[in-house]
């Protein structure tokens, strides 16, 4: 079990967001907190520190007027360090080599692969030969409905029709190197995980899987890690003391990335 860093980029700057609050419409989200520092300054720090795996995500659509500068962003953060983080947002078989050529692990993928309500196996096989599954994370974040987790898109606005279950991350992993989950109704809110979500995931071990919603204390990390029996990465955000929260990077880098 690791932790796994993120930047999060939202109309050109580095951010925290309350999830289920993002909206294409007029760029609006809860802002959590908005960085003065760049994204290359938060790439530099992760690199100095040796922690591989983090995540950047532009969180604008790819119609958007801010999506350009949020690119330029994320690619400086890759630049500054290159081979050490994961990227998505707006990520589609045409453009995915080239985010990996820039120095990226992966690419993450929700949209491009789930059209429509459903799996898009043509989109995901044409991924896969774009970049090979060895660079694919597949970003199966969610949200409750009716007793059960769906897979949602564009920014977690749309429902899909695909539950998050051992048979779907089955499937899917034969396409993908990792798992991103973000639980989307407690993401930025660090009131606690979805621990339903996170019991049903640590039961599939075939890929990694990194974890993403809620966890604010050094207390929800242990319950995380007794729930997830140490099976599963995670990220920690709003709460960080990075991002204007009271949990100590220096000490969940110190504890969870050895």
């Amino acid at each position: 079990m690791k932790f796994r860093p993120c930047i999060d980029i939202h109309n050109g700057k580095v951010k925290q967001l309350v999830g289920g609050s993002l909206k294409d419409k007029g760029n609006q989200a809860d802002e959590n907190f908005v960085s003065e520092k760049d994204a290359a300054y938060y790439a530099n720090l992760y690199k100095k520190d040796g922690i591989k795996g983090g995540h950047i995500i532009i969180l604008n659509a790819g119609g958007s007027e801010f999506f350009k500068k949020s690119k330029k962003q994320a690619l400086a953060a890759i630049k500054a360090y290159p081979n050490g983080m994961q990227i998505g947002g707006g990520v589609t078989a045409i453009n995915a080599d080239d985010y990996i050529r820039a120095g990226a692990t992966h690419v993450i993928v929700t949209s491009f692969v789930f059209k429509d309500g459903r799996v898009n196996y043509g989109n995901l096989k044409s991924l896969v030969k774009a970049v090979g599954k060895e660079h694919i994370v597949l970003d199966l974040s969610c949200r409750k409905k009716d007793g059960q987790y769906y897979i949602v898109t564009d920014r977690w606005q749309k429902f899909t029709d695909e539950v998050v279950n051992l048979e779907t991350l089955k499937k899917l992993s034969e396409y993908c190197d990792e798992f991103l989950v973000h639980g989307v109704d407690v993401e930025g809110k660090s009131g606690g995980m979805e621990e339903e979500l996170v019991e049903m995931l640590s039961k599939f071990t075939d890929i990694p899987i990194t974890y993403a919603g809620g966890i604010g204390s050094k207390e929800q990390i242990e319950k995380f890690a007794e729930i997830s029996k140490g099976n599963l990465d995670f990220t920690i955000g709003s709460a960080l003391d990075l991002f204007g929260g009271k949990l100590s990077y220096d000490e969940i880098v110190e504890e969870y990335n050895k």
